[in-house]
């Protein structure tokens, strides 16, 4: 039987009902790791419990609420005494041109993207055991200057940089921090998030695939088994790093010569 590299740990992934999150706390487990995910929404979080099962428990809580997360930190701690593995998951973003972002856009995009992270993490150091493992979710949009996601990008950006700041704010402990940038991989988030038709992300996937040396989209596992490395003993020798999983979209061209 394959020895599971995260057997006895214990993680928390913020906005782990669904998408990424989920699909993380699927192979932690599998690892053998014992999985906290939160949300904000209850119906979700219920369903999330169902699938994730024993191994699992989820916490309603506003990553960008310092009360609920220190609430979260306080749960934990009650039940296993510490925390070895923290992914601060939670994100959200919507494609909109510059003329038309709004007030309240901006904020809820810089409110959830980098409020969020900082509390969450913030909220974490007092559970978090010393060599733990602390992992932001960025984005290869931080890279790649595509219209409309201004806001959203420049706080992937900014993920990036909290990453190399907490690195060695942390080091005394023997914290490691890295953050990982998911390439193009459709969740529920593309139907939610940005209104796009079952039609239309069927045509997104084939158009993106031929620019990914890859050849294909991305799938949650792809995320999940690199946020299983950095979670793992095997990257005890990494920090302040972003791990980029989008099939080598970003940095070779595979597209129309």
């Amino acid at each position: 039987m394959e020895s599971q590299v995260l057997e006895g740990r214990v993680a928390l992934i913020t906005g782990g009902t669904a998408g990424l999150g989920l699909g993380a706390a699927k192979r932690l487990i599998e690892q053998g790791a014992f999985v906290y995910v939160t949300g904000r929404r209850q119906s979700a979080l219920d369903q999330a419990a169902a699938q994730l099962g024993a191994s699992a428990a989820a916490i309603q809580a506003d990553a960008a609420s310092k009360g609920d997360m220190l609430r979260v930190a306080q749960t934990i701690k009650a039940a296993h005494g510490h925390l070895d593995i923290l992914f601060a998951n939670a994100g959200a973003g919507h494609a909109t041109p510059l003329d038309q972002l709004t007030e309240a856009q901006i904020d809820n995009e810089l409110n959830i993207n980098i409020k969020g992270v900082v509390l969450t993490v913030q909220s974490m150091l007092g559970v978090l055991r010393d060599g733990a493992s602390i992992i932001l979710n960025a984005s290869i949009t931080a890279d790649m200057g595509l219209p409309g996601f201004a806001v959203y990008a420049a706080t992937k950006a900014a993920v990036r940089s909290l990453a190399l700041s907490w690195t060695t704010d942390l080091k005394g402990r023997n914290i490691r921090v890295n953050s990982i940038s998911p390439g193009v991989v459709p969740t529920e988030g593309y139907s939610t998030e940005q209104k796009m038709s079952d039609e239309d992300i069927a045509a997104y996937v084939r158009r993106v695939s031929t620019e990914i040396p890859a050849g294909r989209v991305g799938r949650a596992e792809d995320i999940a088994d690199a946020l299983v490395f950095l979670a793992s003993d095997a990257s005890s020798y990494i920090r302040g790093v972003d791990l980029v999983v989008d099939g080598g979209m970003t940095r070779v061209y595979a597209g129309k010569n």
